[in-house]
């Protein structure tokens, strides 16, 4: 079910855009008010949105400006329709970015990413290199040669599209009677453990919407399914081409193929460093000030 994506509650600090792409639906998101500092740009992960992440961009907030992009179907970004697949995702964040980067014209610009995030970051730097001065992303999805071997098979079979990830979103629990009891149901619980207190209300605030008298998802669990019942093409040709300086944080927890993946990316990309934090796949919401500070490090090496 397709949800009425209204405009947010004001965030401070922080100004709502939208935009209509060349496919057709409104993306949306927050960008700071240009200061002439240099710009982070932030793609977040698969069923979450930009203001999730609230906790580790107000720390970053205080050295950086901040351009949050919500790709379709997140945030206030209309569905409409069927996931238009992550290549195209990519190109359609490349334009939106493309539209608002003038505002930031002489200030160096900073790619960053979470998980699904961090491989639209990815996608967007290979294509074109002079996008972004530097890059930082969060445990990127970065799925194996023999993963993604898998899911081409997989999908021309007809049979990817039931995988485990998408299954188990599918039987994730989407609604609530009210945000105190949403908070309470997710304390702990699945990839939410371990997260801090002021990571898991940012979710509650703003991953969640009222809807007939209760709180359910923004971003419905088909949308998310759809996303995990896809893939990104040509992703280790990206990697190998990728010219963008770049640093990956991972948790140390992570996902077995995302750690693997990320050691070998480093050892085919000399403009590719590495390293890990303790924490799992959403290292950034268990300790959002210790990845700030990460962040900033890396950030402060391309200046």
């Amino acid at each position: 079910m397709a949800l009425a994506q209204t405009a947010p509650a004001p965030i401070p600090g922080l100004q709502y855009w939208e935009r209509r792409t060349s496919a057709g639906h409104l993306v949306t998101g927050w960008h700071s008010q240009p200061s002439g500092r240099p710009v982070v740009h932030f793609i977040h992960g698969n069923g979450y949105n930009s203001l999730v992440y609230l906790p580790l961009l107000e720390r970053l907030a205080e050295d950086y400006d901040l351009f949050l992009s919500d790709v379709q179907g997140h945030g206030a970004s209309e569905e409409n329709g069927e996931f238009l697949g992550w290549n195209r995702t990519s190109e359609l964040c490349e334009e939106t970015w493309q539209a608002f980067a003038h505002l930031w014209e002489g200030q160096p610009h900073y790619a960053m990413g979470h998980s699904f995030g961090g491989i639209m970051s990815l996608l967007m730097m290979e294509r074109d290199p002079a996008l972004f001065d530097r890059a930082v992303l969060l445990d990127p999805i970065i799925f194996s040669r023999r993963m993604l071997w898998v899911m081409r098979i997989g999908t021309w079979l007809g049979l990817w599209q039931n995988n485990g990830f998408s299954k188990k979103t599918r039987q994730r629990r989407s609604e609530w009677p009210d945000r105190a009891t949403a908070l309470e149901s997710l304390e702990g619980r699945g990839m939410f453990r371990g997260w801090t207190p002021e990571a898991l209300r940012a979710y509650v605030n703003h991953a969640l919407i009222e809807q007939d008298g209760q709180v359910v998802l923004r971003c419905p669990p088909e949308v998310e399914a759809a996303i995990f019942a896809g893939y990104p093409r040509g992703l280790w040709r990206a990697m190998r081409r990728l010219r963008t300086p770049s640093h990956v944080i991972h948790g140390e927890s992570t996902y077995d193929f995302v750690r693997d993946s990320v050691a070998q990316w480093v050892t085919l990309n000399r403009n590719v460093s590495a390293e890990t934090l303790p924490g799992g796949h959403c290292f950034m919401q268990q300790a959002p000030g210790t990845a700030a500070e990460k962040v900033r490090a890396a950030l402060a090496a391309a200046q």
